[in-house]
């Protein structure tokens, strides 16, 4: 198993935008064979920092994620609206192995 630790640099007045962009993603993620562990948005410290994890089976099924979601239209359409609402100023991706008892 994968899990993609996506940390995101927000614009902290585009909360509300921001929420409804990760709101979009949890379930495209799912669609797309991934178990999402859900979006955290700030609430102490940093305004402007959120982070998002979510896990596959491999990195292999992971890049099949990323090719299939580059021509689906709800993620196309996901994507845009982020552009659009210009929520996120940049983001980092890491993938890191889960333990688990």
């Amino acid at each position: 198993m994968i899990t993609c630790y996506l940390t995101y640099t927000i614009d902290p007045y585009k909360l509300v935008e921001f929420e409804q962009y990760a709101k979009l993603w949890i379930p495209l993620v799912n669609k797309f064979g991934g178990t999402h562990h859900g979006y955290f948005l700030p609430h102490e410290g940093a305004n402007n920092i959120a982070t998002a994890l979510f896990s596959f089976d491999s990195l292999a099924a992971y890049e099949d994620y990323r090719k299939a979601s580059a021509t689906d239209d709800e993620c196309k359409d996901a994507y845009e609206y982020a552009l659009k609402t210009r929520c996120i100023v940049s983001y980092e991706r890491s993938f890191m192995k889960p333990i688990f008892n």
